[in-house]
């Protein structure tokens, strides 16, 4: 038994609910037709060198459909392979989901929450698309449903954020984490590992950098290079400045960074997938996710370790 309150080494989000629901809850992507201020020339027009956001919305999503649709056609989707859970989430996942006014948020969050079966919100966005006034409102929601603010924070280094066109800092994420969190509001992060310039040794003290964080949730992803994006023609022209795990590398390095993480923060994930026709990275690995988490679970088995096994509060 671990501190997160079952035998699995690591602090999972399908452990989470469970214990919050007594069983499984499915999240829903939605795209509900929102841009970004890197996008729209608020800060840039040509959006973070790695986003072609086509390769990560599932085929249900697409912003011509209302909240409803995509909704009942993402229950569809999933009953192929999870059966009866206990409710869901509407994940507004495409670009930046509080970049409008509060009167649009509010209507397009209560279609969400109105449609059976919804017991909450996952709201993905960027750290400079937040303000007290929506602070304030989330802080209400959250006191009657499920919520979550995710913010893509990507790396912890400023120098990585320039080069991937990011538009913020680090310092930025670390604002509207706090910011959130004070209101009593869940937050979670996004972090992609093998972006340009940085090392291995880099992105394993991020898990230090990160477990100082009031984070109830974490999200890691691999860098995958993807087709139409600017960072397909970084690594094209400067591909000793990419670190793309192979398999078993990848497994081994977040086996060590999980041991360094804050036992209370969970991990929804440790690796994404994008779809074939997207993926054009030189090194794919052809495995689902729930295929890499046994993979993972049975290192840290191997290895007889866990999540924060040499996390120190002091770090």
């Amino acid at each position: 038994m671990y501190p997160w309150g079952n035998n699995r080494r690591f602090n999972s989000y399908i452990g989470y609910f469970k214990k919050k629901y007594g069983g499984r809850i499915q999240k829903l992507s939605i795209d509900a037709g929102f841009t970004c201020p890197n996008r729209d020339g608020s800060i840039a027009i040509s959006g973070c060198t790695f986003c072609n956001n086509n390769a990560f919305n599932p085929s249900y999503c697409s912003s011509d459909k209302s909240i409803k649709q995509q909704l009942e056609e993402g229950i569809e989707f999933h009953k192929k392979r999870y059966k009866n859970p206990k409710g869901y989430i509407a994940y507004f996942q495409a670009y930046s989901n509080t970049y409008a006014p509060i009167e649009k948020l509010e209507s397009l969050y209560r279609e969400a929450l109105d449609y059976p079966g919804i017991v909450g919100l996952v709201i993905g966005t960027r750290p400079d698309c937040i303000d007290q006034e929506k602070l304030e409102y989330f802080k209400e929601l959250s006191e009657k449903k499920y919520l979550t603010i995710e913010y893509g924070v990507e790396s912890c280094y400023n120098r990585t954020l320039q080069r991937i066109n990011r538009g913020h800092s680090y310092e930025k994420s670390v604002e509207a984490i706090k910011k959130t969190t004070e209101l009593g509001i869940k937050t979670g992060a996004h972090i992609i590992f093998g972006l340009p310039g940085e090392n291995i040794n880099e992105m394993l003290k991020e898990a230090e950098i990160l477990s100082r964080l009031p984070l109830n949730n974490i999200k890691f992803h691999q860098l995958q290079i993807i087709k139409d994006t600017a960072i397909a023609k970084d690594f094209a022209e400067n591909p000793d400045d990419f670190v793309l795990f192979g398999l078993d590398e990848y497994i081994d390095f977040m086996v060590k960074f999980v041991e360094k993480l804050n036992p209370n923060i969970v991990i929804e994930r440790i690796s994404g997938e994008a779809p074939p026709y997207f993926n054009i990275s030189p090194v794919k690995w052809g495995l689902r996710n729930d295929e890499m988490l046994t993979k993972f679970e049975i290192k840290l088995e191997e290895k007889n370790t866990w999540q924060g096994k040499y996390f120190r509060q002091d770090n």
